[in-house]
């Protein structure tokens, strides 16, 4: 019974052991490591920090441009890769004309078979959007097309389009939130502060445009930009029409920090030792609120996502030339298309994918900050 007790204590101290420092470690290092005892929450995160590296990188890892078009290549189905004589390969493709519905049908003749070259030369491009390069992950024998994704419509890569276009579509959503904090956290710490007539105006202010509804808002704001609008200015605009009615949530939800903060101690104090009010707004006020401020930004991005994608699904978002998600999708509207061309639908496989990791991350986030949890 002895040797049983002596057992059981030691390892009642070994379970014991994570917490015997907890006092000794700053707030942050209890937040990390909360957050990383979330297993799903991590996941989510490595799995977001590959899809950013994958469109920082976009230009190497697609081996054709997003508007190289090949007319003979029309709804082309994923190419098979096959392993011949020891390399990666693809076999060489048969175009017939089925006549009952005039559609193309692809074969496979593997009697005439070429290697997947990797690290090969293409189109060119910049690295980083700096260094001049050409060189490509994988490429094939000039002549011959590679669809690992499927072709669209006018014999454009998917699997390229879908890489390039999550540049706009995962940048836009960090952008986007990004001007909603700012907005939100300044005008939220403002309105908590100073109260009054400040706080009356701001928050009748973020009524009125929570009462507006969210897509309706942002289609007529859409509309209304002209079409002729180069890229990049279409990009920065809906980038801020995006952030219109972002700010408000986490506009009160700073504001009612921020109230409750301003009678503390420390505040009362810092204000009797002749602080001024911005800073002890920047110096007690926002660094208390920034634990919830990531969360709120974290589980804003996917909405932020959602947005873009719905309106260039719309066609009011981001037009052709430039690639998004969302202007991918719109190759799928029909579903007479999807039914015969399903991997046009990988566009919003990749929407799912990436809104599903930000709300596992912002979960793991709300946890690592909740001092009760």
């Amino acid at each position: 019974m002895a040797s049983n007790a002596g057992v059981f204590a030691d390892e009642a101290a070994a379970a014991l052991e994570p917490t015997r420092d907890v006092g000794r470690l700053s707030q942050w290092t209890l937040m990390r490591r909360r957050f990383f005892e979330n297993k799903l929450s991590v996941t989510g995160g490595i799995v977001l920090i590959l899809f950013y590296l994958v469109a920082l990188f976009a230009p190497f890892i697609t081996p054709y441009s997003v508007n190289n078009l090949d007319s003979n290549s029309q709804y082309a189905a994923p190419t098979a890769l096959h392993i011949i004589n020891g390399h990666l390969a693809i076999c060489g493709v048969k175009q017939t004309l089925n006549k009952s519905n005039f559609t193309w049908v692809y074969t496979t003749d593997c009697n005439n078979s070429y290697p997947l070259q990797f690290f090969a030369p293409g189109f060119s491009y910049k690295l980083l959007w700096v260094i001049p390069m050409n060189i490509h992950l994988f490429e094939v024998p000039k002549g011959q097309r590679f669809y690992l994704w499927g072709a669209d419509v006018q014999g454009r890569d998917v699997f390229s389009r879908t890489i390039m276009g999550s540049r706009i579509s995962l940048s836009i959503g960090l952008v986007g939130v990004a001007i909603s904090v700012v907005l939100g956290s300044v005008l939220g710490t403002a309105s908590g502060y100073f109260g009054g007539a400040v706080d009356n105006l701001i928050q009748r202010f973020i009524e009125l445009l929570m009462s507006m509804p969210t897509l309706p808002l942002w289609a007529a704001f859409a509309a209304a930009l002209p079409h002729d609008m180069s890229v990049t200015k279409r990009y920065f605009f809906i980038t801020i029409i995006l952030s219109i009615l972002g700010w408000t949530g986490l506009g009160r939800q700073v504001r009612g920090k921020v109230m409750a903060y301003r009678t503390l101690d420390y505040t009362m104090a810092a204000r009797l030792a002749g602080a001024s009010s911005w800073r002890i707004i920047l110096t007690h006020m926002l660094p208390n609120a920034f634990s919830h401020i990531i969360v709120v930004a974290a589980l804003a991005v996917p909405a932020t996502i959602l947005g873009e994608t719905s309106l260039s699904f719309l066609g009011l978002g981001m037009l052709p030339p430039a690639v998004s998600w969302g202007v991918l999708l719109r190759d799928a509207q029909q579903v007479s298309v999807v039914e015969s061309h399903l991997w046009l639908m990988i566009p919003a496989v990749c929407v799912i994918l990436a809104v599903t990791c930000f709300q596992l991350l912002a979960d793991g986030f709300r946890d690592a900050v909740d001092p009760y949890s």
